[in-house]
């Protein structure tokens, strides 16, 4: 009997490293490997962290007795690389010298590509794959506009950068449910993690995203969401602060962080469940904004929405759900999907590349 042949998944981030291996679109085994931050620390680049994360995937395929000559794919997560079309790419060497450089940012998921590839050329293989990068811009010319020509974003070398991945999984998943495509639909996706991303994906497109990591949009529990820019301004000329403190403020320390000293969204709810009054204040703010956020999104596809879907790992929370859909329901109908699918969605692209029926780009 001929061996399975397995996809490997990998998805690199802050201080933990997702790895699973599937069996078409069947989990076999999925572990978060767990980086303590003294680690992480010890390393000046992100880059620099590339041996021993590489090594603590090989450990953990060995360890769950899967055989490296079964795994007959390597699919990566993507970097932040230079804004680029949705779809499955192949890691080429473009692509790894912008992972290195960090060109729209320095984030473990520049790893994803550079692992994978390294992995799958030690299995003999000629490529690994990323698909649907967080750097996905699909906008229209005008929705690129600031207001101000000396702040808008070069399309060339700048762009969004959101949730894409989980994002067009979960269109995809909800599409598939319906017996319809997702490029039949006009759905707003909110995904509400460390941060969040809400898009409006117009029959196939993302044509309108907040650029999530840089704290755009509403305030989640590590990023600052929008800000005053004359506030902002200054802040910036007070004195009180180095360029990387402020930076750190909208990106990092900002949100739940900066108002309630946590990043844990499930303890802000259990505290404003209780009674915390400040709790339940920023919780309120959350759903007002992310609500906000996404009846911005019905605008962008005047007012013709299907659905809005409710996902990322905030979408566990029952009750700031309800509250969210209460604010909503008026657009379309609302439906939530908790969690993020982004290891499964890498597993579906890597099937599809095995069986021949996916277009595979080039990074250029």
């Amino acid at each position: 009997m001929s061996p399975k042949k397995y996809t490997l998944v990998i998805n690199p981030g802050a201080t933990s490293t997702k790895v699973a291996i599937y069996d078409g679109e069947t989990e076999i085994v999925t572990e978060n490997i767990n980086h303590p931050i003294e680690e992480v620390k010890r390393y000046k680049e992100v880059a620099d962290q590339f041996d021993f994360r590489k090594n603590a995937i090989l450990e953990m395929v060995k360890k769950n007795g899967i055989a490296l000559s079964d795994i007959a794919i390597v699919m990566g997560r993507g970097g932040l690389t230079r804004p680029c079309e949705s779809g499955i790419y192949r890691v080429n060497e473009v692509m790894k010298q912008e992972c290195r450089q960090g060109v729209q940012g320095k984030h473990a998921c520049n790893l994803g590509a550079l692992i994978g590839d390294s992995i799958a050329h030690d299995l003999g293989m000629e490529y690994a794959y990323i698909a649907d990068p967080g750097i996905v811009d699909e906008r229209p010319e005008y929705a690129r506009l600031s207001g101000h020509p000396v702040f808008d974003l070069d399309p060339r070398t700048e762009g969004v950068i959101w949730h894409c991945l989980n994002q067009k999984m979960t269109a995809k998943r909800y599409a598939r449910e319906l017996g319809k495509r997702y490029e039949d639909l006009n759905l707003i996706i909110a995904h509400m993690g460390g941060g969040v991303s809400v898009a409006a994906h117009a029959h196939g497109k993302a044509i309108e995203v907040n650029k999530a990591l840089c704290g755009y949009g509403p305030f989640s529990p590590t990023r600052s969401g929008y800000i005053s820019t004359s506030k902002l301004v200054d802040v910036c000329f007070s004195g009180k602060y180095t360029k990387e403190e402020i930076f750190k403020m909208v990106t990092a320390d900002g949100g739940f962080v900066a108002y309630l000293n946590t990043n844990d969204a499930y303890e802000v709810e259990k505290k404003a469940l209780a009674g915390d009054e400040r709790c339940k204040l920023l919780v309120d703010a959350f759903c007002y904004q992310v609500s906000q956020e996404i009846c911005k999104c019905a605008a962008s596809l005047r007012g013709k929405v299907d659905a809005i879907l409710l996902t990322g790992g905030i979408a566990y929370s029952k009750p700031w759900m309800a509250q969210i859909t209460e604010q909503i329901d008026w657009v379309a109908p609302v439906k939530v999907y908790k969690g993020e699918n982004e290891m499964l969605a890498l597993a579906i692209c890597g099937k599809e590349i095995l069986d021949g029926s996916a277009e595979i780009k080039e990074f250029v």
